[in-house]
C-alpha cells in the first residue's frame, strides 16, 4: 500500500491507505481519505453543543469568556487527532461524569485549590487511560468491577446531571419556559416512539432525527429571547481570536498563579477517576458495536474496526495534554454517541455517500474546529450557551439513568445500584465505591470476585431472581366458579 496513494486506490475489503506509525494509522487530508462536505458542514453547525461547556467553566473556574473558548478552541484541535490517528471515532465530553466531577470540585475553594483538584484528576485520569490501553488491560479492569456497581454509578451519574439543571437557583429557575419547551422538543424528536414512526416514512423527519440535539438549540435561539429569558444574539462579524497566551500564563500548572498541585490530591481524585473510566469504557463498548454493525451493513467493502486500546491511549494522551496546557471540565472522551450515530447511518448509505467512515468523522471534526473560529456562528449561538448545556445534561441524563437500570440484572444488583447512586450524589465517589463493594461483598460473598460478564446469575439461588415480568398468576378455583 503507498503510503502517499490516492484514495480512489482502496480496493473493496481493504483498508483506507494510512502511514503507519507503531500503534497508530496516519491519515492525512486529501490524501488518505476523501473529504465529506456534508459533514464538515453539518460540523460548522454543532459546534454549538461543544460551545456549551463555556458556561461552566466561567461559573465553576471564574474564567473569562476569551479564555474559555480558547480551551475549547485546544479542545477541538485534540478532537481531531481521532480520525487521523486511525480511530473511526467522533470524539467527545465524558458527559455523564461532568456532574461527578462538578460535585466534587465544590468541594474546594473557588480559585487555585479548585483549579489544583481539576488539574490532579484530568492529569490521573489520562495516565490511566494510557496505562490501560497500552497494557490492553481495559476491558480487565471493567470486568472485574460487579453490575451493580455498574449500575450505582451510571444511574448516580444520570440523577447528578438531571440534578445540576434542576437544583435551586439553577439554570432551571433562570431560564424555566425556554428549556421546557426546547427539551420537550428535543426528548419528542430522540425518544418519541411516535416521532420513529415517522422517521422512515418522511425525508424530512429522518434529517431533522439525524441533527440530534441541533433542532432544539436553533428552536431556543429565537425562544429565549421572545419569552424574555435570554437576549437576541449580535452578530459579530469576522475572526475568533484564541488568548493561548493568557491561558498559558494565567490558568496552566506552568504559571506563577495556579502551579503544580500537591500530591495528597492525586491521591484523593483516586476513586473520581475509577468511576469515570467506568463510565468511559461504556462508550467503548457502544462505539465498537456501532463501527461492527455499519462494517456489515456495508458488506466489508472498507476494513474499518474499532481498537479500544489505541482509542484509549489517544484519550489518554487528550487528557493528559489538557491538564497541562488547558484543564478542562469536559474532560476528554472517546465518543460523542449522538454524531457517531449519525456518521455510521450516512456510511450505511454506500460508497457514494460515504467514501470511508474515516472521512466522514473526521470532516465532521474539522467541521466543529474551523467554526469555532467563525464569529457569526460563535456569536449567534452565545446566549443560548446555559440552554445547550442543561440539554445536554438532560438527555445524558435520561440515557445514563436508563443504561444503568438496564446494567442491573438480578433485584438484588438493582437495590446496591440505588444505595451506590444515592451516596454517589450525597457523599462522593470515595464513598460510593466503598459502600458499593461492601455491599457487594456482604450479598454475593466470594462470587465477588467472579468473571461477572460471563457468569451465569440465573441459575445461581445467592442473585435472586431476575428482572423479568412475571406471568400472571392463575384465577383461583372459587373464582372461575363464582364467574361461571
Amino acid at each position: 500500500m503507498s503510503w502517499l496513494g490516492p484514495i480512489h486506490e482502496r480496493k473493496v475489503g481493504e483498508q483506507q491507505p494510512y502511514i503507519p506509525f507503531g500503534p497508530f494509522h496516519i491519515r492525512l487530508p486529501f490524501v488518505h481519505y476523501r473529504f465529506e462536505v456534508a459533514d464538515f458542514v453539518q460540523g460548522l453547525v454543532m459546534c454549538a453543543v461543544c460551545l456549551g461547556i463555556i458556561p461552566i467553566l466561567q461559573e465553576y473556574l471564574g474564567m473569562p469568556f476569551e479564555i474559555a473558548i480558547t480551551i475549547v478552541i485546544l479542545n477541538g484541535f485534540l478532537y481531531c487527532w481521532h480520525a487521523h490517528l486511525g480511530d473511526p471515532v467522533v470524539p467527545g465530553w465524558i458527559t455523564p461524569a461532568i456532574p461527578l466531577l462538578l460535585l466534587w470540585l465544590k468541594t474546594f475553594p473557588e480559585g487555585v485549590p479548585r483549579m489544583h483538584a481539576l488539574i490532579a484528576f484530568e492529569f490521573e485520569l489520562g495516565l490511566f487511560a494510557l496505562f490501560l490501553g497500552m497494557t490492553g488491560l481495559a476491558r480487565r479492569f471493567v470486568d472485574l468491577v460487579p453490575d451493580a456497581l455498574k449500575a450505582g454509578i451510571l444511574i448516580g451519574a444520570g440523577i447528578a446531571a438531571i440534578r445540576l439543571v434542576f437544583e435551586t437557583g439553577g439554570r432551571f429557575d433562570k431560564y424555566p419556559w425556554t428549556i421546557t419547551i426546547a427539551i420537550g422538543f428535543a426528548f419528542f424528536i430522540l425518544f418519541s416512539n411516535f416521532f420513529k414512526s415517522l422517521r422512515p416514512k418522511h425525508k424530512i423527519f429522518k434529517f431533522v432525527s439525524d441533527l440530534g440535539l441541533l433542532p432544539a438549540l436553533l428552536l431556543a435561539i429565537p425562544i429565549a429571547p421572545l419569552l424574555g429569558e435570554l437576549p437576541w444574539p449580535t452578530i459579530q462579524w469576522g475572526f475568533t481570536v484564541p488568548d493561548f497566551y493568557t491561558l498559558f500564563t494565567e490558568w496552566t500548572p506552568f504559571s506563577s498563579r495556579i502551579g503544580f498541585p500537591p500530591i495528597e490530591l492525586y491521591l484523593a481524585c483516586a476513586p473520581l477517576v475509577a468511576a469515570t473510566y467506568i463510565v468511559l469504557f461504556g462508550d467503548l463498548i457502544q462505539v465498537e458495536a456501532l463501527v461492527d454493525e455499519a462494517r456489515v451493513f456495508r458488506h466489508g467493502d472498507e476494513n474499518v474496526h474499532f481498537d479500544a486500546n489505541r482509542n484509549n491511549i489517544i484519550v489518554g494522551m487528550r487528557n493528559v495534554g489538557m491538564s497541562m496546557f488547558g484543564p478542562d471540565l469536559s474532560m476528554c472522551g472517546p465518543i460523542w454517541a449522538a454524531m457517531q450515530v449519525v456518521e455510521c447511518e450516512r456510511y450505511k448509505h454506500g460508497r457514494e455517500a460515504m467514501d470511508s467512515l474515516f472521512g466522514g468523522v473526521a470532516s465532521f471534526r474539522l467541521g466543529t474546529f474551523f467554526a469555532y473560529f467563525l464569529m457569526p456562528i460563535v456569536s449567534l449561538v452565545k446566549p443560548i450557551l446555559p440552554i445547550a448545556l442543561s440539554l445536554t445534561m438532560l438527555v445524558q441524563g435520561y440515557v445514563s439513568v436508563r443504561i444503568g437500570v438496564l446494567k442491573a440484572r438480578t433485584y438484588n444488583d438493582l437495590g446496591v445500584a440505588g444505595v451506590v447512586g444515592a451516596v454517589l450524589i450525597s457523599r462522593g465517589a470515595a464513598y460510593a465505591f466503598g459502600v458499593g463493594i461492601i455491599l457487594c461483598l456482604l450479598i454475593y460473598g466470594r462470587d465477588f470476585f467472579r468473571r461477572w460478564q460471563a457468569y451465569n446469575k440465573v441459575d445461581d439461588p445467592v442473585f435472586n431472581s431476575t428482572i423479568d415480568i412475571e406471568e400472571p398468576k392463575p384465577e383461583p378455583e372459587s373464582l372461575k366458579v363464582a364467574a361461571g
